[in-house]
């Protein structure tokens, strides 16, 4: 399971996912070469996103074909945090693996 928390510079939580990513029914199904900011999520191990990066996972998540396999919420959720991290000021996404 892969969850989201969005933090600061210092590394305090500020916000987080409500929603976890299951890797193995969910992420291993896109096409990295096409998606690549989702492509490199891995389950085992934490990733971080600027804010230049969220707008492109942003733009990555709205695209049909990746709502389908993450499902509605999971892909609005993604974007809200996305949405957070960008308006904000130094602060980061990110996917906690397990």
């Amino acid at each position: 399971m892969i969850d989201a928390q969005v933090r600061t510079e210092k590394g305090e939580v500020v916000l987080r996912g409500s929603r976890g990513l299951d890797w193995i029914e969910t992420l291993r199904h896109l096409d990295e070469d096409k998606f690549p900011f989702l492509g490199s999520l891995l389950p085992f191990a934490d990733t971080m996103f600027n804010s230049r990066q969220a707008t492109r996972l942003r733009r990555e998540v709205a695209h049909p074909s990746v709502r389908e396999i993450l499902g509605h919420e999971s892909a609005t959720e993604i974007e809200r945090l996305c949405l957070h991290v960008e308006q904000g000021s130094h602060l980061y996404l990110w996917f906690l693996g397990d």
